[in-house]
């Protein structure tokens, strides 16, 4: 047996060595079989062996060699087989540490494992079946099936041998894997007429000793005349892919040509690939020529594949090629991490520079994916080190003090190169002392709890936390309400802490149109003595709920008078009646309104929009239509559940007050006058027609003595003090009035002559009359002046909707 020694010996850290031996065996060697001797090859006593509890760490792999610590060698545990454990892969070794503990010590031991010819090559299968037309040219080329053989090196496959030779010769190529290609090619032409079937042998052989072969019979059938072959436009075909490409991904498209017609021109296309997993991995669409993935690919496992693909046609005539797929790595392999060997107990006074720890790490990825880098949290007195390949240690770096930490969580995270870099972490927890140096200390720095309004009292809002580094009795919290005010009013009538869990509580049900936030201060005290505390800040935040229902503003239900809005019979689809409008003291969405029409006299006559509460006529008004039209609105907010508010609008279809005078007391009396319904109108009619008439008259004595007050005041040199009442603007932001009407009222210093002036109607009438009032009045189509006399008993009022008040 032949042996390699390589030793290299290091002082890693105070009580740390490590080092490295390779050894050399054959394959296949008997159990108990001597490897080499460990304790003279790395200089050690064997009383150090068995007083260091030597032991041998093999990671995730199989134990093949054994320590003997009574002897201080290394024997072979079980059966060594090369091509179990590196398949083809040469050079093939073991690796595995030897370590060894008070102090702690280890080693890295490599031991290479040799070939020997114990594989027959073999053919995976036992014949290989061809149609080849007697029109075939010399030169043809047939691929055939390669043969496979276990072992390496010179005991691995080295030639072949076809007979008989009598019209084909065998080729090899070398290949980019290092294998070779068989191919038998046709040297004289074949005749079907003389011979329409030809058997050959194929045998392959290794070069070991003895030597190993196997064979395989190649059953040749003549076929009539194709004489043209399929051509590939590439003889090699180049494609990369990444290993993890999803199945069906598309690798590559080869092509060929056939000169011929018919059926002797179509092409299908096959994978010749038998020895290895390439039609597990690949399939070939037979009549495309097109390759795709069916399998998973692993950079890991292989990372190129070399696919023979066929063309031939239907007269047995074909043509290879070869496809060269790449597999390019993916940073899909996490590192792992082991922990080889940790102490039990660390002392407040271990020397700074001690291992306390040893971590062996894999990252099966290759490149910068396959290399790793350690390292933990900050701000402890620990730090991590790499020892060897794929080794680590964590050692202490400064003093440690068990007053100042009773506990060290480390997290130790190792991280590839990879892009996106993969990472795994591992926590190891070391214990130490206390005294109460550490205040609590909160999770967050303020935090913020939202609480909705009408709230039950002892309401559970929200918890604070913080914790205590120290120890037992010392991290013990308490939690605290500072003493605050909010509004003048104590913040412990507003909400209490509970001192052991820090769950906050709601003493009072609140109100969001009262209060929408409130600031106060937690205190968390510990156990220790003297206590040590800290504060944080909490807000409270009020969330408004739909408790308030819309309120109508206009127009104003009233019991002493009846509103009604007024549309000509001329008004045109889309003319504006009036407009409702309503707030809301909620917020937010619960604040949105939407107006819908709940009832109507005349559904076909009148609209209302949906978010500007906008009636309108939809249709032509027509003489058929009746003069009085009650609407019922109803107003909705989009709080959950809703809350809504109704609104009658009444409405007089009419060109003229006159027209209306006999309907208009029905829209609040319907039912209290049914029953005397013809009364009431023969009653309203007679009424009408005297204030009519007492207008008439009223109007013709003002006109005169108007034109006779101004030949006065003409001549008269009273000073005239002008009034303005007050103007009202649109606000449709808030739903209010759509127009504006200015009037202007001068009046002299004789309180007895004034002169009034307004302006036409706009877009609409409103009409407003008191059903207890005794006057008459007629609608004003034109621009007139009236004069106010003191003494009148007619009372006019003009609103921002040129609405008349009697």
């Amino acid at each position: 047996m032949r042996r390699r020694v390589l030793l290299f010996i290091s002082l890693f850290c105070i009580t740390s060595v490590s080092g490295q031996v390779s050894y050399s065996i054959p394959e296949e060697m008997p159990k108990g079989s001597f490897v080499g001797d460990i304790a003279q090859d790395l200089g050690l006593d064997v009383k150090r062996l068995k007083s260091g509890k030597a032991r041998i760490y093999t990671g995730d792999s199989a134990e093949y060699i054994e320590l003997n610590k009574d002897r201080g060698v290394l024997v072979v545990q079980q059966r060594i087989d090369r091509e179990v454990i590196c398949a083809h892969t040469s050079p093939c070794a073991l690796h595995f540490q030897v370590i060894l503990e008070n102090p702690m010590e280890f080693y890295s031991i490599t031991v290479e494992v040799t070939d020997v010819n114990d594989n027959a090559p073999m053919f995976k299968t036992g014949e290989m079946k061809f149609r080849i037309s007697e029109s075939a040219v010399t030169g043809a080329v047939f691929l055939l099936q390669q043969a496979i053989d276990l072992d390496v090196g010179i005991n691995g496959l080295q030639s072949y041998l076809l007979k008989p030779t009598d019209n084909f010769a065998l080729r090899l190529q070398n290949q980019v894997d290092g294998s070779k290609m068989v191919e038998m090619v046709l040297q004289k032409p074949l005749d079907r007429e003389k011979q329409d079937h030809l058997s050959l042998i194929l045998t392959a052989s290794d070069g070991g000793e003895p030597q190993l072969s196997g064979t395989v019979q190649i059953q040749i059938t003549v076929l009539d005349s194709n004489d043209n072959a399929p051509i590939f436009t590439q003889k090699i075909y180049k494609s990369t892919i990444k290993e993890n490409s999803p199945s069906g991904a598309q690798v590559v498209s080869v092509s060929a040509s056939d000169p011929d017609e018919g059926s002797n021109g179509k092409i299908s296309y096959a994978i010749l690939n038998l020895l290895d997993n390439v039609a597990e991995l690949f399939e070939i669409n037979r009549e495309t020529g097109e390759v795709r993935l069916i399998g998973n690919t692993d950079y890991e496992k292989k990372r190129q594949y070399q696919i023979n693909v066929q063309a031939s046609d239907e007269g047995g005539l074909t043509d290879t090629c070869k496809i060269i797929v790449d597999i390019t790595d993916t940073n899909d392999n996490t590192p792992t991490i082991n922990v080889m060997s940790k102490s039990s107990d660390i002392k407040e006074d271990i020397r700074p520079g001690t291992v306390v720890t040893m971590i062996n790490v894999q990252d099966s990825d290759s490149g910068k994916n396959g290399k790793v880098h350690c390292y933990m949290n900050e701000n402890i007195p620990f730090s991590i080190s790499s020892t060897s390949n794929n080794f680590f240690s964590l050692k202490t770096e400064g003093e440690l003090d068990r007053e100042r930490a009773s506990e060290y969580n480390i997290t130790v995270t190792c991280s590839d190169e990879g892009v996106p870099s993969l990472s795994s972490s591992v926590t190891l927890t070391l214990q130490i002392s206390d005294v109460n140096d550490n205040p609590p200390v909160f999770e967050r720095s303020s935090y913020e709890a939202y609480i909705v309004e009408n709230n039950t009292p002892g309401l559970s809002i929200f918890t604070v936390k913080a914790t205590d580094s120290d120890w037992n009795q010392n991290a013990r919290v308490s939690y605290i309400l500072e003493d605050s005010s909010v509004n003048g009013v104590p913040v412990s009538s507003y909400v209490s802490v509970s001192a052991d869990s820090g769950v906050i509580h709601a003493v009072r049900s609140f109100d969001y149109e009262q209060i929408k936030d409130f600031k106060f201060c937690i205190k968390a005290q510990d156990g220790g003595s003297p206590p040590l505390s800290s504060n944080v800040t909490v807000k409270i935040m009020i969330q408004d709920q739909n408790d308030n229902a819309p309120q109508v503003l206009y127009p104003v239900q009233t019991g002493g008078s009846l509103v009604a809005e007024m549309v000509p019979r001329s008004a045109d689809v889309g003319y504006l009646v009036t407009k409702v409008v309503a707030v809301d003291v909620d917020s937010g969405q619960n604040a949105w309104l939407s107006y819908k029409l709940q009832k109507a006299t005349d559904r076909a006559l009148f609209e209302v929009g949906l978010q500007n509460g906008e009636v309108r006529t939809i249709r032509q008004v027509t003489d058929k239509d009746a003069v009085k039209q009650r609407l019922t609105v109803i107003v909705e907010d989009n709080g959950q559940p809703s809350r809504s508010a109704t609104v009658i609008v009444n409405v007089a279809v009419a060109d003229s007050f006159p027209e209306v005078l006999s309907e208009f007391t029905d829209f609040t009396h319907d039912k209290e006058y049914n029953e005397n319904l013809t009364f009431y109108l023969v009653l309203a009619l007679a009424v009408v027609s005297f204030l009519f008439i007492t207008c008439v008259v009223v109007i013709i004595s003002v006109k005169i003595y108007r034109w006779r007050q101004s030949r006065i005041l003409y001549h008269s040199n009273l000073p005239v003090i002008p009034y303005y009442p007050p103007r009202y603007s649109d606000t449709l932001g808030t739903g209010t009035l759509p127009h504006v009407y200015n009037y202007e009222v001068c009046r002299t210093t004789d309180s007895r002559k004034s002169d009034c002036k307004f302006g036409r109607a706009g877009s609409q009438n409103v009409l407003i009359m008191d059903p207890s009032s005794t006057g008459t009045m007629q609608r004003i189509q034109s621009e007139k002046s009236i004069l106010d006399e003191p003494d009148s008993p007619l009372e006019v009022r003009y609103n921002a909707q040129n609405t008349l008040v009697y």
